[in-house]
């Protein structure tokens, strides 16, 4: 477990480097292509961001039958491969297709979450299970903290260091050395699995394995079309579904706006500060999720937290466009009220779905399968409609800014906590130990 737990933070930190300068990549790419219209040009943004998530969404259930049948270890080690080069090859992309290319390839190589879980259930008794997942959810967590922040100090070196970096390499590939920096730690992680992380599937039950690689695919669609047939739990899945593409809106339309000029509206920010930002993200979810979710779950019903939840993100992101530039608290207490309510609703909802389809009667791996499918059709979704709609509006006027696709997150959001409330389902007012990362 503590082998798994060093690939999946190492692996985590490198996924999560992209997050403060892609937005600005992408823009000097297509700026660089002459693509010189504002909106044409951030539209990029949300095609490259949900292309990750678009092979994702095709190849992690491929990826999870094919360890089904090889074993998990040779499909983790593929997964950190797979980083290792497509990252190098995204930071020395010099065309807005080679940067498409590279992130759909490593989106399409990368299923190490959930085969890790798979690997837990593997070698993990009922007892150990909860816990041993936390620990995968921590390794998570404390990635997205830390990857974002790296991300930002190390992208362009040329003006934050100078120096030895300061030549005309460095000048034309600004966002290089934290790429550089993902592959590096992908391949030590990838060294660290090959000499230290066992295989958790014998031979035998390899053998036993007979469907073909697409099964898993498969199967996942014919789920998350089941699932809507069963009371409580489609409503259940469907305000998640919604939940996830008003939360996903803002992948790419937060940078976006923070990095937006302060005469054009936005906060004028730069990589290192938006890096400084989503680490703080990522300490306030760790420390709900780490620390205070347990508590909270005995104290307050789960029915009333995921409402809290849904209605903080809500909030927070409805009301991202309204940060003053003059005081840059604003945005970080909008953050944490985003993070917050992420922290909140999401390990909720995993545990109300749990406790729903065991009282269904339903299959519990089918009904999780399904919800992954939700949210990575949600994460597709979210990131290309928020860009299409700012795209066509950020150079608009009156309510027709680039404010609109926050507003229409904020209503997405609105509908979720609406049918969330409708949800009549009795399961336990509080839990003893929750699952942080469910």
């Amino acid at each position: 477990m503590s082998i798994l737990f060093l690939v999946i933070l190492i692996d985590m930190i490198g996924l999560t480097l992209v997050i403060p300068f892609l937005t600005y990549f992408v823009q000097d790419l297509a700026t660089a292509e002459g693509i010189d219209n504002m909106g044409s040009r951030d539209l990029w943004v949300g095609i490259i961001i949900a292309a990750y998530s678009a092979a994702q969404f095709l190849f992690t259930p491929i990826l999870g039958s094919l360890s089904d049948r090889w074993g998990r270890r040779p499909v983790l080690m593929l997964g950190l491969a797979s980083n290792t080069v497509f990252f190098t090859l995204f930071g020395l992309s010099s065309t807005l297709m080679i940067a498409l290319i590279a992130r759909f390839l490593a989106g399409a190589g990368n299923g190490n979450i959930a085969v890790a879980k798979a690997y837990v259930g593997d070698i993990s008794n009922p007892q150990e299970t909860a816990k041993r997942m936390g620990a995968i959810g921590a390794a998570f967590g404390l990635g997205f903290m830390i990857g974002p922040f790296i991300g930002g100090v190390l992208s362009d070196p040329a003006s934050t260091f100078g120096g030895f970096f300061d030549t005309n390499f460095w000048h034309s590939y600004p966002y290089l050395l934290p790429c550089l920096f993902c592959s590096l730690l992908s391949f030590s992680s990838l060294i660290l699995a090959a000499k230290h992380l066992p295989e958790s599937l014998s031979i035998e039950q390899r053998r036993e394995r007979t469907e073909s690689v697409g099964a898993g695919f498969v199967s996942m669609v014919k789920n998350s079309a089941s699932v809507l047939r069963i009371p409580v739990i489609s409503k259940l899945m469907i305000v998640y579904f919604l939940y996830m593409v008003g939360f996903s809106m803002m992948h790419g339309t937060f940078i976006l706006f923070t990095a937006l000029a302060i005469d054009s509206g936005g906060l004028g920010l730069s990589e290192l500060q938006n890096g400084f930002v989503f680490a703080f993200i990522g300490i306030v979810g760790v420390i709900i999720q780490g620390g205070l979710i347990g508590k909270l779950t005995q104290k307050y019903s789960m029915s009333k937290l995921m409402i809290v939840g849904i209605l903080a993100s809500g909030v927070g992101i409805a009301s991202l466009p309204y940060v003053p530039s003059s005081t840059i608290l604003w945005l970080y207490l909008v953050a944490g009220l985003i993070s917050a309510g992420n922290a909140l609703y999401v390990p909720t909802q995993s545990s109300v779905l749990t406790f729903a389809a065991k009282e269904a009667g339903q299959d519990l791996g089918m009904v999780m399968g399904a919800q992954v499918g939700y949210g990575s059709l949600a994460r597709i979704i979210g990131p290309l409609s928020a860009a299409y709609i700012w795209s066509l509006t950020v150079e608009g006027s009156g309510y027709w800014t680039y404010h609109t696709c926050f507003r229409v997150a904020g209503i997405i959001f609105i509908i979720a906590v609406l049918l969330q409330m409708t949800v009549k389902f009795t399961y336990p007012h509080t839990v003893p130990k929750a699952n942080p990362t469910a």
